[in-house]
């Protein structure tokens, strides 16, 4: 297959001594990506979000026209005013409840204190990216996006109806029901580990931290969901790896991190996913069109390759900070990318 050159519309780079890996690796297959502001300290300012730019583009490899889209922190510091400060910066910005997943602490603790913010970016045109997670004890963890979804999406995509909203990696059949059945300009991004997980994985012979990810997977017929939407062609359903890296010591801990790094292998899974489920002709519009199209932005007009051709990724990306399992590492992909 010759497709545009996909884009990515989730993906964590980390910072510091880490980019050294991320950034090449991300900006090998894709043009452009929305970089995640999940740092400690956060990205929440024009300052920052400059910075981190900075730091990024000290990393893209020499020739290429790779372009981190770069993304603001909602805290409860977060004012309008910092939002018409920043907006000639600002691709997006990224809502996080508190204590939802990896160096989301200083998210909302409370949804609606975000009602001014989401009023100022709907004025200003700037898009909201969900991590749709409720975070009470009391809420089953498998059912955390379905309630996040009832209790908190819903009332956004209500009284906001001009700003753009996307429900960022969804595993669950009631986020593609929602996402279908909503207004224009909601959308949701699909993972490739969502569209072959299952909680089964993170238990298969044992605990499987590598497999570890929030929103955590679900049961074979949500996965089932997430990937027919993936594969369906529908608009609304875009490429969005959710690349988030962490060393060999971070995940095999007592309390291991969240997070799954598949900037290496992504294209490679997603082009197996699609040809399993027998819609390799809607790979393109998946990864190089509906994207764009939704965010108002041109298609790329440089291509790349897709060919039936396994190969076996390396288990581990070696990284100054210390070994990252790669997904899919150490098995058969049974397709492979190459540039066009």
């Amino acid at each position: 297959m010759r497709i545009r050159r996909p884009d990515d519309w989730h993906v964590h780079l980390r910072d510091g001594s880490m980019l050294a890996a991320t950034v090449p690796d991300t900006a090998k297959t894709f043009r452009r990506a929305v970089v995640m502001p999940n740092l400690i300290p956060p990205v929440q300012d024009v300052d920052g979000v400059r910075a981190y730019r900075a730091r990024i583009e000290a990393h893209i490899p020499e020739g290429s026209n790779f372009e981190p889209l770069m993304t603001a922190y909602l805290t409860s510091a977060t004012s309008p005013a910092h939002l018409e400060a920043a907006k000639d910066d600002l691709f997006a910005v990224k809502l996080y409840p508190a204590n939802a997943t990896t160096n989301s602490a200083s998210g909302l603790r409370r949804i609606d204190d975000g009602w001014p913010v989401f009023e100022a970016m709907e004025k200003l045109e700037i898009p909201l990216l969900v991590h749709g997670e409720v975070t009470d004890p009391d809420v089953d963890f498998f059912d955390r996006e379905a309630v996040f979804i009832e209790r908190h999406l819903k009332p956004i995509v209500r009284d906001f109806p001009g700003l753009k909203v996307v429900l960022e990696h969804i595993t669950t059949s009631d986020a593609v029901d929602f996402v279908r059945a909503a207004r224009a300009g909601v959308a949701a991004t699909i993972t490739p580990h969502h569209m072959e997980l299952t909680r089964n994985d993170l238990f298969a012979g044992g605990l499987r931290p590598h497999h570890y990810c929030l929103p955590v997977a679900k049961r074979a017929r949500h996965r089932d969901a997430v990937a027919q939407a993936a594969c369906s062609g529908e608009a609304k359903f875009f490429l969005g790896t959710d690349s988030a890296p962490h060393t060999k010591a971070s995940k095999e801990q007592d309390c291991g991190c969240a997070g799954i790094f598949s900037a290496p292998t992504a294209m490679a899974v997603y082009a197996e996913a699609f040809a399993a489920q027998g819609a390799s002709d809607k790979l393109e519009a998946f990864a190089s069109l509906n994207g764009p199209a939704f965010y108002g932005l041109p298609v790329n007009e440089e291509f790349i390759e897709l060919e039936a051709k396994p190969w076996t990724p390396d288990t581990w990306r070696e990284t100054a900070e210390g070994p990252v399992r790669q997904y899919r590492g150490g098995a058969e992909i049974q397709w492979s990318v190459t540039p066009a």
